[in-house]
């Protein structure tokens, strides 16, 4: 299996099968993205929650490839309301699906669309791949039951939020390694705008100094899982 970034929160799942698997895909008004949306395609886009640097370029992506969309049940809704096939589902709830298997956790955030409908509650999702478990949080604060979710779910991959103001900043993203105790930490949510500017190597020096091995990946950049 394979796991890319394009940065932001955007990232690319490839099961081993072949099957993609976007989640969040913000592209074409993200500054930092070196790929646009015409140049990703996929068979399935989950989505955490509904703000535009997270719906992104769903729609158009969609209309060239007509993915599967899996999200939370309002969200779902939406997406079928624009046209598209949706999966629903909603916070702990996990579902089978071709390549894998998906759950929703709790995520401490908002989520209303780009044309200020009503999205349900934000999310995090864990996506079961191939024998490997990658926890994407989504937007979100710090919360304890990170731990649950890491006793539960031994988690291999998490991807979490650095950049502060609207997520968790460096340290509340450390104690959240720390909570859920993933082999790898990936992280993600920063340097996109100036309000969420940070260093990722800090993060990693801070996390790597509690025991959790940390990958900064680069934008664009593809690892096997």
């Amino acid at each position: 299996m394979k796991l890319k970034y394009f940065s932001h929160s955007s990232f690319q799942l490839t099961a081993n099968s072949g099957i993609k698997i976007l989640i969040d895909p913000f592209l074409d008004g993200n500054p930092t993205s070196p790929v646009k949306a015409e140049d990703v395609d996929a068979e399935y886009i989950i989505l955490t929650h509904a703000h535009d640097d997270h719906i992104g370029d769903s729609f158009s992506i969609a209309k060239r490839c007509s993915p599967l969309f899996i999200c939370v049940n309002e969200l779902a809704e939406y997406c079928k309301a624009k046209g598209f096939e949706a999966h629903n589902m909603h916070i702990g709830g996990g579902y089978d699906f071709e390549f894998g298997r998906v759950k929703f956790t709790i995520a401490h955030h908002g989520s209303m669309t780009p044309d200020n409908s009503y999205a349900g509650e934000p999310a995090g999702v864990i996506v079961s791949i191939d024998g490997k478990n990658i926890y994407h949080t989504g937007d979100t604060g710090l919360f304890y039951d990170m731990k649950l979710i890491g006793e539960m779910t031994p988690i291999d991959y998490m991807l979490l939020p650095i950049g502060d103001n609207f997520t968790m900043g460096i340290t509340d993203a450390v104690k959240a390694v720390e909570f859920t105790a993933p082999k790898i930490a990936i992280p993600m949510h920063y340097n996109t705008f100036p309000v969420i500017k940070v260093d990722p190597n800090e993060f990693k020096t801070k996390a790597e100094t509690n025991g959790i091995n940390c990958i900064v990946m680069e934008y664009g950049e593809e690892i096997e899982l």
